[in-house]
């Protein structure tokens, strides 16, 4: 996570026509109008907070966010995977992110909200997100993933999960931090990202990656949500300030239907232009951020089968590549890269049959499905 923030979430809220509604604030002193929808008497004492692990005052003012929070993103904060489970070593892991972010990075503060150790510990990110989550309103505007600080719940996880997972008390932890995100922000399991969903980075890691389908389930279960609850498809809402390889996967699929856009995994002005045109020639909403709503990539993406080559399985080979399979992008849907599907179908409680359905495409792009839910 070594992103900045603080432009792109001033022209987040100027989306909603709110640039003046952030309210500034220093430490823990805030105040914010909008309605709260917390659960009564959340208990939230486990997670320790910026005075009991003696933060550093934050550099510069900070703001709440004026708009609502949607999903999580996860991370892992690429450190050392250490055997020392201790609360120590928890507290000097906020206090080696926080001199990171505010000496290295030049940052305000902490850039995620909340902060959850290999041994379980969970603590509060940058000041202020503890008191938010105790309220259910809004946000802090945080620094975490480009384009998502005003609108998603960061949680970075310490160690790198490239290759190993994360140790059983970091994922109980973790589970039970993003069920109380869940129920004080009114979000559900399937509002669960990672980093990398829209940002280009390694981050969460592979490995860890492929364990967000059953992170998800166990969320799901502490809810108690019902499944008829749960949309059929919830796809990443990309929008033109964010930047990932899901974006190169648009820029594919745009390609693939006539448009003069550069596969670079920048949202820039052509891809903007490009998905605001197909929005309207297939009679979807506008969107004046080119955001991806669900008609847009559902109408974008066609349904393929094993004899498919072109720039959609280009797109779909990246991904997979991007995710640590052992695919080749060949543009060809080559024997690697069904298998490879199949798998990824698997995790997602999908048919394990190859075929690029819509929901298949949702869960290669970084969404979630239905299936996902009621797989075991």
């Amino acid at each position: 996570m070594h992103v900045d923030h603080s432009e792109v979430d001033r022209r987040t809220l100027l989306r909603a026509g709110l640039g003046a509604a952030t309210v500034a604030v220093v430490g823990s002193e805030l105040a914010f109008p909008g309605a709260a929808h917390a659960a009564p008497g959340t208990d939230l004492d486990w997670i320790i907070s910026c005075d009991e692990w003696a933060a550093r005052p934050p550099k510069d003012p900070l703001s709440v966010s004026a708009i609502a929070t949607n999903k999580i993103i996860v991370h892992h904060m690429a450190f050392p995977n250490v055997t020392d489970y201790s609360r120590e070593q928890a507290v000097k892991l906020a206090h080696d992110c926080q001199d990171l972010h505010m000496d290295g990075n030049g940052w305000s503060d902490t850039g995620q909200h909340f902060t959850v150790s290999r041994g379980g510990y969970v603590l509060e990110g940058r000041r202020g997100s503890l008191e938010r989550l105790e309220a259910g309103d809004r946000q802090m505007i945080s620094a975490h993933c480009p384009g998502e600080n005003g609108r998603a719940i960061g949680i970075e996880n310490e160690g790198t999960y490239v290759t190993e997972t994360p140790p059983k008390e970091l994922t109980d932890s973790l589970v039970k931090l993003c069920v109380a995100v869940c129920r004080q922000y009114g979000l559900h399991a399937h509002d669960i990202f990672g980093h990398w969903d829209f940002r280009t980075t390694q981050c969460p890691g592979a490995a860890f990656y492929r364990e967000f389908p059953a992170l998800r389930r166990r969320v799901f279960a502490a809810l108690g949500t019902d499944l008829a609850d749960v949309p059929a498809r919830r796809w990443p809402d990309l929008w033109r300030f964010v930047n990932s390889p899901s974006v190169r996967v648009v820029q594919h699929l745009l390609a693939f239907r006539g448009y003069a856009v550069t596969v670079s995994g920048t949202f820039d002005a052509a891809t903007v232009t490009a998905v605001q045109d197909w929005q309207a020639r297939n009679g979807i909403a506008v969107d004046v951020d080119a955001t991806l709503t669900p008609p847009t990539w559902e109408t974008l993406a066609p349904e393929l089968d094993q004899h498919a080559s072109g720039p959609p399985v280009t797109a779909v080979q990246e991904m997979l590549f991007t995710k640590g399979y052992a695919v080749t992008v060949t543009g060809v849907y080559d024997h690697a890269t069904r298998d490879a599907v199949k798998d990824l179908q698997a995790l997602h409680g999908l048919p394990r049959n190859g075929k690029l359905s819509t929901s298949t495409w949702c869960a290669i792009v970084g969404g979630n499905v239905r299936q996902s839910f009621r797989h075991r």
